[in-house]
């Protein structure tokens, strides 16, 4: 599994649920050569009828850097995502996300024109999902590495109540 880790879990998981999902996307083809910019995750649901543009980072830059990095990819997704999912109707509103490991969302909740998540928040709506019951009672497929490691750790409270000092059951 090569690549990002951040955005082979976001992959996994919007795939998991029902997205169609593109990965690594380079937009806007230059006439001297090169792309106008690289498009992390782009996700549609035909059934829920959401299209979420997800730049997922573990950057420690400024937020006035963020904003003008992250202005320009969802910009260029803006402009481009219309045209990656050829023969679909897609959803005119574009769901843009980016996706902080490092960041808090109590100053910031938006970040060139998307919407900030931390990877915190990402994390509990994972692991809530996967002990709800629903997900938890069959097994991830193998092909969502990440995702099923974490199922195994939902299926297993001991290990992080042992981790956190805590005595067995």
């Amino acid at each position: 599994m090569p690549g990002n880790f951040l955005e082979q879990l976001v992959a996994e998981w919007y795939e998991f649920n029902g997205y169609f999902v593109r990965k690594n996307v380079l937009v806007g083809k230059r006439k001297e050569g090169g792309y106008e910019c690289e498009l992390d995750i782009v996700a549609f649901n035909p059934e829920r009828k959401e299209l979420h543009h997800i730049e997922p980072s573990m950057d420690t830059n400024s937020w006035k850097d963020r904003e003008k990095r992250y202005k320009k990819k969802f910009d260029a997704g803006k402009k481009h995502i219309p045209k990656l999912f050829k023969g679909l109707k897609l959803p005119s509103k574009i769901k843009q996300i980016a996706l902080f490991g490092h960041a808090s969302d109590k100053t910031y909740t938006s970040v060139g024109g998307g919407e900030v998540l931390t990877l915190t928040k990402f994390l509990e709506e994972i692991f809530a999902e996967l002990t709800d019951g629903k997900k938890s009672s069959s097994a991830i497929p193998e092909s969502y590495q990440i995702l099923r490691a974490y199922q195994f750790v939902c299926s297993h409270p001991t290990v992080m109540k042992n981790r956190n000092g805590a005595s067995p059951e």
